[in-house]
């Protein structure tokens, strides 16, 4: 899932960001911040909090709605927030492991009015996060950029599609079912391509993702949820083929979370066996599961099961509190499906996955173990996690 109380003052302080980025400042990454580096980005603003704010002149998600491709892989400006969204597992011939997410999202200012003539004029602002996780070597690498949608420094446009910020870009030829991704910053970069091995998952009711019970308080979400991917990571100068499989989620929304919700848990997991599993559970102030939390099991043949709050059972086993701004998150769970019989233990490949940028919150790689009836299973995915640095 991917989200956004105190929306407008984050869109200040994102118009300064803009600027900053602009003329070539960037957050160091996660490894080399100074204490200074540090102090700041402990005021980060919780990346749940980009789902509140004005709704006035908006479109809202309400009810279901044909999807039409490549179409829908552009932007929808009519929404206030959008967000392309990869991760992924990857290793080396030699069995190295990394984990990466690399994330565009664009938010609306206002709502489209008069159209303004200057090359300069735009309502949308664009913000980027690229991470790495070197799972052998313990490291983890976060940086994040922003740009104004306008004079070419960011956007989104089709025939064929392509979504960037800078030089950070994803793309696809519409001739072919495949992606490609190219971001570098830094010590790392890659260069992958992600080609589609399952059809087009359209979460939710048909694509209608309610993350509450008001009316408009839900997203337009479709996602490919395994991608075989191969390509180049680049880490510190030296060049690493690798394989895997990655995610791509795609949202748009104006509104989601409600006054008694503070954030979600979000799980994507891709299991051995050709299973894939999309479970959020938001949660509520005090700490409890929202009943309107739900997701999907995506077989091998790529047919989709909806999951309601009643069909799964999360608990959490294991916390882990950082180092850096003192946020105590979940690092450890069990996943139970009684429907499926499955029931997994989900782990961090590192504990210390928490992106301090100007958005805070916790997206890392994990490993799945656990069975399918008397049948051992595991497998790989992904894990994001907001809300714990709200009061």
């Amino acid at each position: 899932m991917r989200w956004p109380s105190v929306w407008s003052g984050f869109l200040r302080r994102l118009l300064v960001l803009a600027v900053l980025s602009f003329v070539g400042c960037r957050t160091p990454p996660h490894d080399q911040m100074t204490d200074e580096n540090r102090s700041v980005a402990t005021a980060s603003l919780e990346l749940s909090h980009l789902l509140s704010g004005e709704t006035e002149g908006f479109a809202r998600a309400t009810e279901p709605r044909e999807f039409v491709f490549p179409e829908d892989h552009g932007s929808h400006s009519d929404f206030r927030t959008e967000w392309w969204y990869l991760t992924g597992n990857l290793t080396t011939s030699s069995g190295r492991r990394f984990g990466y997410q690399f994330t565009l999202f664009r938010n609306a200012l206002a709502a489209e009015q008069t159209p303004r003539r200057s090359r300069w004029a735009t309502r949308q602002v664009y913000m980027g996060h690229l991470a790495l996780t070197d799972v052998d070597d313990n490291r983890f690498f976060a940086f994040e950029r922003f740009a104004r949608g306008a004079a070419g420094l960011a956007g989104v446009e089709l025939d064929p599609f392509r979504a960037w910020l800078e030089d950070w870009e994803l793309g696809s030829d519409d001739s072919s079912p495949a992606f490609r991704l190219k971001a570098s910053a830094g010590e790392i970069a890659l260069d992958l391509e992600l080609a589609t091995t399952k059809p087009v998952v359209l979460q939710g009711e048909a694509g209608l993702s309610r993350k509450g019970s008001e009316p408009g308080n839900a997203s337009y979400y479709y996602a490919f949820t395994r991608l075989a991917t191969s390509g180049q990571i680049r880490l510190e100068g030296r060049e690493l083929e690798v394989r895997g499989n990655s995610w791509l989620d795609r949202e748009w929304s104006t509104s989601a979370l409600e006054p008694n919700q503070s954030g979600w848990d979000w799980f994507a997991l891709q299991l051995d066996d050709g299973t894939d599993l999309m479970v959020y559970q938001m949660r509520r102030d005090d700490g409890r599961p929202d009943p309107v939390s739900s997701g999907s099991r995506i077989g091998a043949d790529g047919t989709r099961f909806a999951l309601s709050w009643s069909d799964f059972q999360l608990e959490v086993l294991d916390w882990w509190t950082s180092p850096e701004t003192g946020v105590r998150y979940p690092s450890g769970w069990r996943l139970r499906l009684p429907g499926d019989q499955l029931d997994l233990q989900i782990e961090p490949l590192m504990r210390d996955q928490e992106l301090n940028l100007s958005v805070l919150y916790w997206e890392g790689a994990v490993r799945v173990e656990g069975t399918r009836g008397s049948s051992p299973i595991s497998g790989r995915g992904y894990v994001e996690l907001t809300g714990y640095a709200v009061p």
